[in-house]
């Protein structure tokens, strides 16, 4: 179900040298399994989806309301010429709330070869792309106690773990795909 990439994680040896006196070895390498995410905010959560799902990231502009559609589907917009579909994921995670003004919004734009439209994911805020040791990572098997509506609508990959100064920030890792498959 994953893909695993990996980072670099340097350890130093410290030996000491025939006058007694530390000295530090070459540093030893050792693989880490990661997973690379784009991480955003919609209100006060946070979230992630795979950086090799993203297009791009571009600012919303003027989105057109297409009659008789899901409210998770905002409408379409012009980007580059091509017509791209804007999803708003704050109706599958029923994140309440006003979204901040459009203009403050951005769009991940998706890459998606096999859909016959581009489509892209209206969030509040792009926080950063970054890498996260799988050992952070829970899994769905890890998550049957939690109670969310990412968890329990199956659009969830699993919750990163990821330290700050403080103690502990919880990223809902996305599904793109099962998004895009309750959509149709």
């Amino acid at each position: 179900m994953f893909e695993s990439e990996s980072a670099m994680e340097v350890q130093e040896t410290d030996v000491e040298s025939d006058d007694g006196t530390e000295q530090t070895d070459s540093p030893e390498v050792e693989d880490v399994p990661t997973k690379q995410v784009v991480e955003f905010r919609l209100g006060e959560d946070y979230c992630a989806v795979d950086i090799d799902e993203v297009d791009s990231i571009v600012e919303i502009k003027k989105v057109t309301r297409i009659p008789r559609t899901p409210n998770s589907i905002d409408g379409v917009m012009d980007l580059r010429g091509e017509t791209t579909a804007i999803i708003n994921p704050r109706t599958f995670l029923g994140i309440e709330g006003e979204p901040p003004e459009g203009d403050e919004q951005n769009v991940l734009v998706l890459d998606r070869p096999d859909d016959k439209q581009k489509i892209g994911i209206r969030v509040d805020e792009v926080l950063e792309v970054t890498d996260h040791p799988e050992s952070k990572i829970d899994t769905d098997e890890d998550l049957s106690d939690l109670d969310t509506r990412g968890i329990e609508e199956q659009i969830s990959r699993g919750i990163i773990r990821k330290q700050n100064g403080d103690g502990l920030d919880l990223v809902v890792w996305l599904d793109i795909d099962a998004i895009i498959g309750q959509l149709k």
